[in-house]
């Protein structure tokens, strides 16, 4: 089914408290969109963000049910700070999102203090299951504040931490051990999509600060080894550097890599625009390109991820952008939009983009991306309540609601 942008965007508009279904795109999968609300309200000074979901498949030993089991973590922002986060919660549904348990917090995942007073919380969390292994296993970042604030010079981690399903509980977060070297000072995988490969070894993108301090950030495959309990660098591929650098900037962030086919494909945020590359091993990647609609013009991501939705016939991307009626939204980082992706020349085909969330006064732009089954996926995302626009939230009906957009693949391959 085609629809006419003028329709797509009533429906999207009424899909927020209804729920809405779109059909089709051109050359790829047919499929429906189903999008819900998990959770919504605030208190006015802290609300729920990083809303990202992982799935146990049913059948394993970790869940011996019919049904996978989905663990969503999310957790609290002060809205008059600067990523000034509260340690990890989390919400638990044993009948494909019908209902949900939580939000609980997580003792493992909390705020950590520092011998010198500093204090580390993990978060940018995004949990994916690992077969090989048969675990849950969430990765992400660390925050280090000093009297509740950032400080220059503050260090990251790359943190995980697996959940156990029976007693609902995750594990206390570890930080990956690299080698000793000052670029790994500050190295996290914060909200990045990473690859299992099929004997278990695993492909983490991250980014990190070529020197300490300095906020040119890099970016890296990280090949790692699990087993089931301890996450082990093994070396990484390609350092990326932002092409363009314009006069203040801070680099390449929060890299997501996928596999379709025979290729490996990284997605990467920068403060001026999204780019996008390709390998044949996921260590070795091609020069960075611009992300470009097939019509040559820019895709206007910035200074946002963007993740991937990868099915056996068609690759796609979500991301939000310019010009796209959201100037009063932050960074415009509402709506949250999909589109395929050609991946010979690397383009977004500006004929398949839709809405998957639409916009309500506020950010979307930090989501994630679970596979249920595969025939189904699902996008997370959350109304990051801070920057009201003019009007202010109610304005425009925004609530820190948690979305989960499903998209149900009706040709199977």
């Amino acid at each position: 089914m085609t629809c006419d942008r003028r329709d797509l965007l009533k429906a999207a508009a009424a899909c927020a408290v209804t729920g809405f279904a779109v059909t089709g795109f051109a050359d790829g999968p047919d499929f429906t969109t189903d999008l819900r609300v998990i959770r919504s309200g605030w208190d006015g000074v802290k609300c729920y963000v990083h809303s990202r979901a992982g799935a146990i498949p049913p059948g394993v030993a970790a869940n011996p049910g019919q049904s996978p089991i989905v663990v969503l973590t999310t957790q609290k922002h002060a809205v008059h700070g600067n990523d000034i986060f509260d340690g990890l919660e989390d919400l638990r549904s044993d009948d494909l999102g019908q209902t949900w348990s939580g939000p609980t917090p997580q003792q493992g995942l909390s705020r950590r203090g520092n011998p010198d007073g500093t204090v580390a919380a993990p978060c940018d969390f995004t949990p994916r299951w690992h077969a090989q292994s048969g675990v849950l296993l969430g990765t992400g970042k660390t925050f280090w504040y000093r009297n509740n604030d950032q400080y220059p010079g503050s260090p990251s981690q790359t943190v995980y931490a697996t959940y156990d399903p029976s007693r609902r509980l995750w594990s206390d977060w570890q930080a990956v051990i690299y080698p000793d070297d000052p670029k790994f000072h500050h190295a996290c995988a914060g909200c990045t999509q990473r690859i299992d490969l099929p004997g278990g070894d695993i492909l983490l993108p991250i980014y990190f600060q070529p020197t300490p301090g300095s906020w040119d950030l890099r970016a890296a495959v990280v090949y790692a080894t699990f087993d089931g309990q301890t996450l082990r660098y093994v070396r990484h591929g390609t350092e990326f550097e932002l092409p363009d650098k314009p006069p203040q900037h801070d680099g390449l962030s929060e890299p997501s890599l996928t596999k379709f086919g025979e290729r490996f494909f990284l997605t990467i945020r920068s403060i001026v625009r999204g780019y996008v590359t390709t390998s044949a091993d996921g260590q070795n990647f091609e020069p960075l390109r611009p992300w470009c609609f097939d019509d040559g013009t820019e895709l206007g991501n910035y200074q946002t991820q963007q993740h991937w939705v990868t099915h056996s016939s068609g690759l796609y991307l979500v991301y939000t952008r310019r010009g796209a009626n959201n100037d009063h939204i932050f960074r415009h980082r509402a709506p949250l939009f999909i589109a395929r992706i050609d991946p010979e020349k690397l383009v977004v085909i500006r004929e398949s983009e839709r809405i998957l969330v639409p916009q309500a006064g506020t950010r979307l732009g930090n989501f994630g991306v679970v596979e249920i089954s595969p025939d189904e996926i699902w996008v997370i995302t959350t109304e990051w309540m801070q920057h009201p626009p003019p009007g202010g939230f109610e304005k425009y009906g925004s609530n820190n609601r948690i979305f989960c957009a499903r998209i149900r693949w009706t040709q199977s391959s």
